[in-house]
């Protein structure tokens, strides 16, 4: 199980050492990635439909739910509030722009939420135990990395230029340290070693990958936990990035942790203007490649 958590580091950047120019590929790679990234959360929750005495556990993973996602947000809003105020930033917001559809956005991050749902129904209700689940899921997950890494090299960014953005990279570290201290401030909440507890507090967002390379490692509750987590936190940074990005853009930002290249993006260059977007792609990219680096070596020390 831990091999598998160490080997998702190498898909990710053999993808990114392979430049593409064929758009139509890269196409059919963007929907090739959110099939695996359903089908991965999918398995995730059929893995925990199956566990035994899930529904003893709920109360439990709950309680660990609640102890991650509120102080990762308060260590994580501390943090880059004090990197803002040694750095600050001006969002040069845009007057009159177009706002997007939260409703929208809302159900958007929802979506992998019922995914997780319906494979724990499944697993719960229709199918019979599994006994490749694991398997197919760590594999399925390596080809996404590869396929990500595919992407983060032909989107047009310069690696060079991303690592020279200094708000970029100095919110993407502050959001790493201040989820690194929450993490070690978990250790009595969680009742885990230190090394687990800092690799839950190392997926910044990136559910599909965190819910898997944890459960691969720790047990498919620990999977539901670590993917809880960090799709809330997405949840949560759709709800304050249009309420701080005004005055702490850096907190707006940072908070998003991976998805600010993504999945938050358009809140952000809707809500902060266009000079927040070479910000935010920045830091997105960087996370990006840290988590999955953090949890591997975490995990590895198990």
């Amino acid at each position: 199980m831990l091999t598998g958590a160490l080997l998702v580091l190498a898909p990710l950047f053999l993808g990114f050492a392979i430049a593409l120019s064929n758009r139509r590929l890269m196409t059919v790679i963007h929907y090739t990635v959110e099939a695996l990234v359903y089908f991965i959360l999918a398995l995730l929750g059929l893995g925990l439909g199956q566990m035994d005495g899930l529904l003893d556990q709920l109360g439990t993973m709950a309680a660990q739910v609640a102890g991650l996602v509120m102080v990762l947000l308060v260590a994580n809003l501390v943090g880059l509030w004090l990197f803002h105020r040694w750095q600050p930033m001006s969002t040069g917001e845009e007057a009159g722009q177009e706002k997007p559809s939260y409703r929208r956005l809302f159900l958007a991050g929802l979506k992998p939420l019922l995914a997780v749902v319906a494979g724990a129904l499944a697993g719960y209700f229709l199918l019979p135990q599994l006994p490749l689940v694991d398997d197919v899921a760590t594999w399925a997950l390596m080809l996404l990395l590869f396929f990500i890494g595919l992407q983060l090299r032909n989107a047009g960014l310069s690696l060079r230029k991303l690592l020279m953005n200094r708000q970029g990279l100095g919110i993407a570290l502050a959001m790493a340290l201040s989820s690194l201290l929450a993490g070690l401030l978990l250790i009595p909440w969680l009742d885990v070693p230190w090394h687990q507890s800092l690799a839950l507090a190392s997926g910044f967002g990136w559910y599909s990958l965190s819910g898997i390379v944890i459960g691969d490692a720790l047990g498919p509750a620990w999977g539901g936990v670590a993917f809880l987590n960090d799709v809330l936190r997405e949840i949560i940074a759709l709800a304050i990035i249009p309420l701080v990005i005004g005055a702490r853009p850096a907190m707006a930002i940072g908070y998003g942790g991976a998805t600010a290249m993504d999945f938050t993006l358009p809140v952000i260059r809707s809500s902060g203007g266009l000079a927040c977007v070479p910000v935010a792609i920045a830091s997105g990219f960087l996370l990006s490649f840290l988590s999955p680096v953090l949890m591997g070596i975490f995990l590895a020390l198990g």
